[in-house]
């Protein structure tokens, strides 16, 4: 089972740190981590994506509320969740269909270069699976992906 969690903490030296230390000492793995300051604050919001039964992912969010810097933890509630993927296509390739392709995806040509495009995506995780998926026509030179960014609704 996957699951967002949304984790407000302080934002001090060791925090990361600490918190993929509880995951890895617990062996849970974590799919995707993004953290980013909240802005007029001392804290930081980490996007966490993992996965497990429904014990496992008990006892991570028992764990976070655990740790001293935590202050909160929102794994319940209705998230809206981005995730952002850039690829680099070599510009002797066929681009028929590729301006389509990065409208449905919600995708942008974000840089070029002598002999490359690079294209982002922004889009929920399913969907940039499959613009990954259908990029592949072009023969991308190579491919990133960003973790989840997420806020509770």
């Amino acid at each position: 089972m996957r699951r967002v969690l949304s984790v407000i903490v302080l934002n001090e030296d060791g925090v990361l740190s600490r918190i993929s230390g509880l995951f890895a000492g617990r062996g849970y793995n974590i799919d995707s981590l993004t953290v980013a300051p909240v802005p007029n604050t001392n804290l930081s919001r980490l996007t966490i994506v993992t996965s497990g039964n429904q014990r496992v992912l008990e006892q991570i969010v028992k764990q976070l509320h655990k740790l001293i810097p935590t202050y909160k933890v929102i794994e319940s509630a209705e998230f809206v969740e981005k995730e952002m993927a850039l690829v680099k296509i070599p510009l002797n390739e066929d681009f028929n269909g590729l301006d389509a392709m990065l409208k449905a995806y919600n995708g942008t040509i974000a840089n070029s270069g002598e002999n490359f495009i690079v294209v982002m995506v922004a889009d929920d995780s399913k969907r940039v699976d499959n613009f990954l998926k259908a990029i592949k026509k072009y023969n991308p030179i190579e491919m990133v992906r960003g973790g989840s960014v997420a806020l509770d609704v």
